[in-house]
């Protein structure tokens, strides 16, 4: 009965963390649609980042004070974990995915950029020393695989070297986020974990700006959105609710719960949901080759999260 009970708590738990990683890449997925419209306007990348996490980080801050209900020591004892998430999580990989599209075309950038599963999966390989199972090795091709037809096979080709080197840059980021949010961070909620790196992410692109290293413009007239005359905050505002703070919130959340190699491979799906996005708001074609891809990401991850613990955890006894 007690290994019944475990295991039925365990699948509860794993289910709970696909739903929160399904809702973090669907909210992810609506930020191209809707930052869009502010660089047709004039908005440099990195204002518009700037910008979404400035009002991610407030939008989070009265569930920040909420989840901590005074207990203000947390933040200090997650203080290289907060530190991990706003500065190489949010910031560094921000930077370095702008400076790469400014030399090589977005869809490699987003090709390698979420080559970050596979670099967890390489991580604990030469960590461990032990070769991954076989449905995660099946899995890494099928996700892969499927990440290269939804983003377009075109995306594989020679480019500038510092432009690859800048989204590997990336790459790398994007798997630290992973790392930092599956770890239990000494009990600090997820959501003030994404809130305080938020704004601590702040100051660092303020300084990136400060720089000259990436354009820095904002307009502030009415942009276009969904063929319309829209004041030019209303974008903004859905990009940094939807797009950045319940994006992060729940990716967090769900990495705690999947373990950073799972939740990233899930994480792919953000590719799949922006180009639904696209097709649905922007009226770009969405492609049977993207549709592919996108049942070969899901086969990839249904793969990945096959594999099973080489140990398994001792039954916990229930009372009755």
């Amino acid at each position: 009965m007690t290994a019944v009970l475990t295991g039925e708590a365990r699948m509860a738990s794993k289910s709970t963390g696909l739903i929160a990683a399904a809702v973090s890449f669907i909210s992810f997925g609506t930020s191209g649609a809707f930052v869009k419209p502010l660089l047709d306007a004039d908005w440099s990348p990195a204002a518009a980042v700037t910008a979404r996490a400035l009002l991610a980080g407030l939008v989070l801050l009265p569930f920040v004070v909420f989840s901590l209900r005074g207990r203000w020591s947390l933040l200090l004892q997650a203080r290289w974990p907060v530190l991990g998430m706003g500065v190489v999580g949010v910031a560094i990989t921000q930077v370095l995915y702008f400076a790469a599209i400014q030399r090589i075309p977005v869809a490699t950038a987003l090709l390698i950029e979420f080559l970050a599963p596979l670099l967890l999966v390489g991580f604990t390989w030469a960590v461990s020393r032990r070769t991954p199972a076989p449905v995660v090795l099946v899995g890494s091709v099928l996700a892969v695989g499927g990440l290269v037809l939804v983003i377009g096979p075109g995306a594989i080709q020679a480019v500038d070297p510092l432009g690859v080197a800048l989204a590997f840059g990336a790459s790398i980021g994007c798997a630290v986020y992973f790392v930092i949010a599956a770890r239990p961070n000494n009990g600090l909620p997820p959501v003030a974990l994404a809130g305080a790196g938020m704004l601590l992410a702040v100051p660092v692109l303020a300084v990136v700006a400060a720089t000259g290293l990436l354009p820095f413009t904002a307009t502030f007239g009415d942009v276009t959105l969904l063929g319309s005359a829209t004041p030019w905050w209303v974008p903004l505002l859905v990009v940094a609710v939807v797009g950045t703070a319940l994006a992060y919130a729940s990716g967090i959340t769900g990495s705690g719960i999947l373990g950073s190699r799972l939740a990233s491979f899930v994480g792919l799906m953000e590719v799949v949901s922006a180009s639904i996005f696209a097709w649905l708001l922007l009226g770009q074609e969405l492609t049977l080759l993207q549709l592919l891809g996108g049942v070969l990401i899901l086969g990839g991850i249904a793969s990945v999260q096959a594999e099973r613990p080489a140990v398994s955890p001792p039954a916990v006894a229930v009372a009755v």
